[in-house]
């Protein structure tokens, strides 16, 4: 079967779910030359079969609100690949949660987690819970009623979740409390927990944090440092506070931050004092980014227009720009703005936040680009490195946690590179390689264990 058969077949199987359809053909345009080099991995159907979740769990999660009324939503669990350990991947609570974007998610997990190393299947979840102008209580109550169905498929050497957009360290705290009243167990069930209770160091920065090392290492590779660079960061979530955080530090110039209603422009520059008033904006006070301007009247906002059909965030003026937000933000006339802005260099943040004609025109213009399931594998690697510490029950530094990402990142960054040269492909696009190295190791795996 070739590589467009598949794809048709992929196609038929899975209608009506554009996401997951994206990211595997993402893969599928990639990885021809594999084939050709391995044509037993056709004979073993290899790439079909990681197409094909393991198990795909859906459920009913029925909750009370505050003012005494029941509520019912719908959750999920994808456990797409267990070829290299447990399912790992986070939880996702977002209205717009449904089959194909968390099959997309675990897709994207498989190759992501094995780019880092580490002993990671991939998995994701979530649901379609919006924790949006809800209370403490409510989202205590539906985290508890969600982990009364989810804790019957997730282990300690089975499932290991951990957030994802609309699940942080609050909502991580209420579903490892549900687990351990249910099982009257404490493992390390989940990652992210608090660092009094088994997190590790550096785990809410290590997705902004790795993004940015692997960024450096695109750079230095080219005879370049982020220093002094005009970056465009879009979001101001997790991802994009800790990417300010680490472009600050490492002399850059981040110059915006957004979120579904807008952006902020500040040509001054965000320094460590205005990242910090974003962080309490966000996550202290859940308000918009547009109250930066409150503090900081030099900036501009610009809100949010659903009728045109791009994101002028993307002609800003940029040397570097981080995509961070949500996936599919970019569409093709907004990286042919970013072309035209003069960005040398396009590292993705959130998950798929390119359409596919988007990376195109990025990587016909010979912009510095890597997808995100390379620059954004620092938040699982340091997962990964939790659940190590929960297993062994010995808890590293914030040094030596980090030193560790650092390392992590560069094999992933030089793993990529060694790709690239030994299938020849484009240095300027880490995609290929990426995808590459992530299923050889996974479809090596596979081929080991036989038929199952």
């Amino acid at each position: 079967m070739s590589e467009n058969e598949l794809l048709e077949k992929i196609k038929r199987r899975n209608p009506n779910e554009p996401e997951f359809i994206q990211a595997v053909e993402e893969v599928i345009s990639s990885i021809g030359v594999v084939f050709k080099k391995h044509p037993e991995f056709h004979h073993l159907r290899l790439l079909e079969r990681m197409a094909e979740p393991e198990r795909l769990i859906s459920f009913r999660v029925n909750w009370l609100d505050d003012n005494g009324e029941v509520q019912v939503n719908r959750g999920f669990r994808v456990q797409m690949n267990s070829a290299l350990g447990p399912y790992k991947g986070g939880l996702r609570f977002h209205p717009s949660v449904n089959q194909s974007i968390l099959k997309f998610l675990a897709f994207e997990q498989i190759f992501k987690n094995a780019l880092t190393g580490l002993p990671l299947g991939g998995g994701k979840g979530g649901a379609d819970f919006d924790p949006k102008g809800r209370s403490d209580a409510e989202i205590m109550r539906f985290c508890q009623a969600f982990m009364s169905e989810l804790y019957r498929h997730i282990g300690h050497f089975t499932d290991v979740p951990a957030g994802d957009i609309g699940v942080g360290g609050r909502e991580i705290g209420y579903l490892f409390g549900a687990y351990k009243k249910i099982r009257n167990e404490f493992t390390g069930v989940l990652t992210g927990k608090g660092r009094e209770w088994g997190g590790s160091l550096i785990r809410p920065e290590a997705t902004g944090y790795g993004l940015v090392y692997f960024s450096q290492y695109m750079l230095e590779k080219n005879d370049d440092s982020l220093k002094d660079k005009k970056c465009v960061v879009s979001g101001s979530g997790n991802v994009a506070q800790y990417t300010l955080e680490k472009l600050i530090e490492l002399g850059a110039k981040p110059i915006t931050a957004s979120d579904s209603s807008g952006y902020i422009i500040d040509d001054e520059g965000i320094n460590q004092e205005k990242l910090e008033f974003i962080k309490e904006i966000k996550n202290v006070n859940r308000g918009r980014i547009s109250e930066y301007l409150e503090k900081y009247s030099n900036a501009k906002y610009v809100e949010n227009d659903a009728d045109k059909d791009y994101n002028p965030l993307w002609e800003t003026k940029a040397d570097c720009v981080f995509p961070c937000a949500t996936q599919n933000e970019i569409n093709k006339k907004d990286a042919e703005n970013i072309k035209r802005s003069g960005a040398k260099l396009l590292t993705e943040g959130a998950n798929m936040p390119l359409t596919a004609e988007a990376i195109d025109v990025i990587c016909e213009a010979e912009i510095l680009y890597a997808p995100g399931k390379a620059t954004n594998a620092g938040g699982v690697a340091v997962s990964g490195l939790e659940m190590s510490q929960n297993r062994i029950g010995v808890y590293w530094s914030h040094e030596e946690v980090d030193n560790r990402l650092k390392n992590i990142m560069k094999d992933i960054h030089d793993n990529c590179v060694k790709t690239a040269e030994e299938y020849e492909l484009n240095q300027h696009n880490y995609l290929a390689a990426a995808n590459i190295y992530g299923f050889l190791k996974v479809a090596d795996a596979m081929k080991a264990q036989g038929v199952i």
